[in-house]
């Protein structure tokens, strides 16, 4: 007898691009963020509240954690709960966890030219022996991939011990991330989840099935993400897994998980939607507003006004800026919308999006004065 005919069963349509809750990420993201509030403005008010809590000997720890580790912390699949995931890096065998480490790591090919070339699908070869012969040689690998100025030495040379005694790794780190969620973040995953959810099921009532995976990210992010890592990096995943967030600000965050890109943005309602969330719609507005309650940023955006389209370098001489302060504004603002970036002959240009101004205009008058 012969076999059934090949379309006699039919396999369920699988949606490439969701939205998501996604709790372990959540939670995981948002403590990363506390190693990056040095260097982004704008981010969420528990972001600058906690950190502002933590001594300087606990931030140092965290951020040993958090980056030392990062590759090996991840989660790289759903969670129900951040507690479930610490329950399995309590639980998994330690020196997987230093496998997952080095897969990544090698994963990245040496340097070309300088540039950190983009990571492989699969590992490269190593030779683990040697990579752990030493810290030298363990900090050599990692510069070797990522370059003098993403390697901290002194940190790496901290987390070296650990790796070379992967039980006293995983008790580090899980000891760690539980204070972390026990004091400071439980309370706040409570507060805000409601958020997140309703943010949740209102991307959930929306047909992305007509858009592109970049018009989709678009409209879910409310960005216009014209940065040519958005459309690689959407084109090559199998999954696109979007997380709202309260934390990030107006920035979006980008991370792989085997062929899994997982997007973090700002908690927000889609355009258009009929579903109340009073909560959400302010959250929303405080992030944009955020990016306007600063003096040198509104004196940015209306010398760019005045002037057109300028270059960092120009907006750092007219309003005598430092370069990393002016950094931080064109980035916020730039997140935010009311800038654009592009690249013009090797330097960052910045013009003025009207629309995106006028918009933030009617969606406080809409929340305060309804309609």
């Amino acid at each position: 007898m012969p076999g059934p005919a090949r379309d006699f069963i039919i396999a369920p349509e699988v949606k490439s691009i969701t939205v998501s809750l996604e709790p372990a990420q959540n939670a995981f993201q948002s403590l990363l963020l506390l190693v990056k509030a040095d260097e982004m403005s704008g981010l969420g008010e528990w972001v600058t509240r906690t950190v502002a809590a933590l001594t300087p000997q606990e931030r140092e720890l965290h951020r040993l954690v958090l980056i030392g580790f990062y590759y090996a912390l991840i989660p790289g699949q759903s969670w129900p709960s951040f507690p479930d995931y610490l329950d399995h890096l309590a639980h998994c065998d330690p020196f997987a966890l230093r496998e997952k480490l080095l897969r990544v790591y090698a994963k990245f090919p040496p340097l070309k030219d300088g540039e950190c070339p983009e990571p492989g699908a699969e590992p490269l070869p190593i030779d683990v022996e040697t990579v752990l012969g030493s810290v030298d040689a363990y900090v050599a690998f990692l510069r070797e991939r990522f370059g003098d100025d993403l390697v901290d030495v002194e940190l790496e040379t901290r987390a070296f011990p650990y790796v070379m005694d992967p039980p006293a790794m995983q008790k580090l780190v899980v000891s760690h991330l539980l204070r972390m969620w026990d004091e400071f973040l439980a309370p706040e995953w409570e507060r805000v989840e409601p958020m997140l959810r309703d943010a949740v099921r209102a991307f959930q009532q929306v047909d992305l099935g007509e858009m592109s995976r970049l018009e989709a990210a678009r409209f879910i992010t409310g960005r216009a993400l014209k940065e040519e890592k958005w459309e690689q990096a959407l084109r090559d995943a199998e999954r696109v897994i979007f997380v709202p967030t309260v934390h990030y600000g107006p920035y979006q965050g980008m991370l792989w998980s085997d062929r899994t890109l997982w997007v973090l943005f700002g908690a927000r309602l889609p355009a258009g939607s009929q579903f109340q969330a009073p909560d959400l719609s302010r959250a929303d507005i405080l992030v944009r507003l955020s990016a306007l309650a600063d003096d040198n940023r509104l004196r940015i955006m209306r010398l760019i006004g005045e002037k057109g389209e300028l270059r960092s370098q120009e907006v750092m001489e007219h309003l005598d800026l430092s370069q990393s302060a002016a950094s931080r504004h064109l980035k916020q603002l730039s997140a935010v919308g009311y800038i654009n970036e592009r690249r013009c002959n090797g330097a960052k240009c910045y013009d003025l999006d009207p629309e995106r101004i006028k918009d933030t205009l009617q969606a406080l008058s809409a929340f305060l004065l309804g309609g």
